[in-house]
């Protein structure tokens, strides 16, 4: 086998990929293949990247072709790139946009590029019976309210469909960006920013109007929405993560567009109201009396003529809303998120039902323009008593990790980093409530959780920004939707087990640029020779894939 010394990726007949970390052509390679693959494994010396059927239609609706994917392979392989693999991204890419819906009158029509394509679709498990009508040898009539479960049921049988079958009119909504913020600040839209909403809209389009636009944490996804809103001028429903986010979208629609507060409503615990625009939270959408029960407040969706459906933190979306949003597929939907990891391995579906992905922009990049502030990772290992570490040893696997995780010796280091960082702006989260009360109480810092009021919450978090609080504690509530962007370090004492989404999400809250130009720091305590370990390995994958590194301590 040829070998081209000082490249850095192994591709391998399994579609699998390693990456030489410290060769000095590692960077670029990472670049290179990050549109079209998913990293797996992220050791220190090797990290493993795989190629999916998933990664590869994502690529080709951002606009990458087969040929650049295998070009991007063969420019950075140190081996010659098996046959097989490069036979896989054509012939995978190649099914993206073979099978392509389109409207013809009141009917939608389900075009396929050939009659093997079509009769293989037509004798599939669960796409089969939604292609009954046949019009040609290649193509069907379908129902308008099953085009939702159609292109669920395509992209499980490997042929993705392209959607072209437009978009129903909203009311109209006069709307137009500021150029200076009603608080008085100059405002643009950032060039990248702009580039996002044009790519989801494509000039109204049916090419364009459903996707996903990833963007890290603090590089303003919230203004994308705006931009997109402008873009479509229609009726909006926004749904969010909590009522904390909701105040954040009023807050800037009302600061940065010309839209004024009676255009805009709340649909939420504490109030149920629908207006031009409506702000909703998905624990609104998903309540229901009990587990039998319908869910009755899936009917916002009906509640207006929306012409635009944003789904903000669209990586949470909950199975309700899913199978909601199936029968939305006449609407323009726009998913925002900072990472398509979805812990449930849904992610199929976020690209079936809400679209794919349109936008992406690697985290590092920004960093480098200086949108999102630099940052800095380290994996403190804390060790344990030998009394803790006996309740470990004879404690079952779930236990283990919880004792792990509420670790008493991570107190003592917190308090260390505390005192290490004193005139830093400094977020403390972690998952379990006992240990972030203990911490509230011993170092005399406000707790933000789930239960505390919305006052209150809201007066904690105006403390932080105007500086009279240099510290908050915070439960899982700090994952999502916090605008603290004087933060400047993170230090998180436990997390929900392996979640690459809650990696990302929390050290998102310490990205937005500084005024000084400061880098952030992020620091995750670990319970050494623990199974918290292994979780806080596969914890850091996705921030690992955008280039970040983390030191490891102890």
């Amino acid at each position: 086998m040829t070998e081209t010394s000082g490249k850095a990726l192994i591709v391998q007949s399994d579609c699998s990929v390693l990456l030489e970390v410290h060769s000095p052509l590692a960077e670029d390679a990472r670049a290179a293949i990050a549109p079209f693959a998913e990293l797996v494994k992220s050791p220190e010396h090797v990290h493993t990247y795989r190629i999916t059927p998933l990664s590869i239609w994502n690529a080709r609706a951002a606009g990458f072709d087969a040929g650049q994917m295998v070009a991007a392979l063969r420019q950075h392989a140190r081996y010659v790139v098996p046959p097989s693999v490069e036979r896989d991204i054509l012939d995978l890419a190649g099914r993206y946009g073979r099978v392509v819906i389109t409207r013809e009158g009141g009917a939608l029509r389900c075009s396929c590029l050939d009659e093997v394509t079509t009769e293989r679709l037509a004798r599939d498990r669960d796409a089969g019976p939604l292609l009954t009508t046949r019009i040609d040898n290649t193509s069907f009539r379908i129902d308008p309210g099953q085009r939702g479960i159609l292109k669920q049921a395509l992209i499980a049988a490997g042929f993705p469909a392209e959607d072209l079958a437009g978009y129903a009119a909203g009311d109209p909504l006069h709307l137009a960006l500021r150029d200076t913020t009603v608080s008085g600040r100059a405002f643009t839209v950032r060039y990248y920013q702009r580039q996002a909403a044009e790519a989801f809209h494509r000039a109204g389009s049916e090419k364009g109007g459903s996707g996903v636009v990833v963007l890290p944490c603090g590089a303003g996804k919230t203004v994308v929405g705006l931009a997109a809103m402008e873009l479509v001028g229609q009726t909006t429903l926004v749904l969010t993560t909590s009522l904390t986010s909701v105040k954040q979208w009023r807050r800037e629609i009302l600061d940065k567009t010309t839209l004024h507060p009676d255009d805009i409503a709340e649909y939420t615990g504490d109030q149920k109201n629908t207006g031009p625009v409506t702000l909703a939270t998905y624990q609104i959408l998903t309540w229901r009396e009990n587990r039998e029960s319908e869910f009755p407040h899936l009917e916002l969706f009906r509640a207006r003529s929306w012409g635009l459906i944003i789904y903000d933190e669209v990586h949470l979306l909950p199975a309700p809303v899913f199978r909601a949003t199936a029968d939305l597929q006449a609407r323009r939907r726009l998913g925002l998120t900072a990472t398509l990891v979805r812990e449930d391995g849904r992610e199929a579906d976020v690209f079936a039902l809400i679209g794919p992905k349109r936008f992406d922009v690697p985290w590092k990049d920004l960093e480098r323009q200086s949108w999102i502030a630099g940052a800095t990772c380290v994996e403190e290992r804390v060790p344990m008593s030998q009394g803790r570490r006996m309740e470990y040893a004879l404690a079952d696997r779930r236990a283990q990790f919880r004792i792990a995780a509420e670790n008493p010796e991570k107190m003592t280091r917190l308090g260390e980093l505390l005192e290490s960082h004193p005139g830093a702006r400094i977020l403390i989260i972690g998952e379990y409530l006992a240990q972030i009360e203990a911490i509230a109480r011993d170092f005399n810092v406000p707790l933000v959780t789930g239960k505390t009021p919305q006052p209150e919450r809201e007066a904690i978090y105006d403390g932080f920004r105007h500086g009279a609080l240099r510290r908050i504690v915070l439960s899982k509530v700090g994952n999502f939707a916090i605008d603290l962007p004087e933060a400047d370090v993170l230090i998180q004492v436990s997390g929900a087990f392996g979640s690459r989404q809650e990696e990302a999400q929390r050290f998102g809250r310490i990205l937005r640029p500084k005024e000084d130009g400061r880098a952030a720091r992020f620091f995750t305590l670990v319970s050494r020779d623990t199974r918290e370990e292994e979780f806080a390995h596969h914890r850091k994958l996705f921030l690992v894939e955008q280039g970040y590194s983390y030191q490891i301590v102890g």
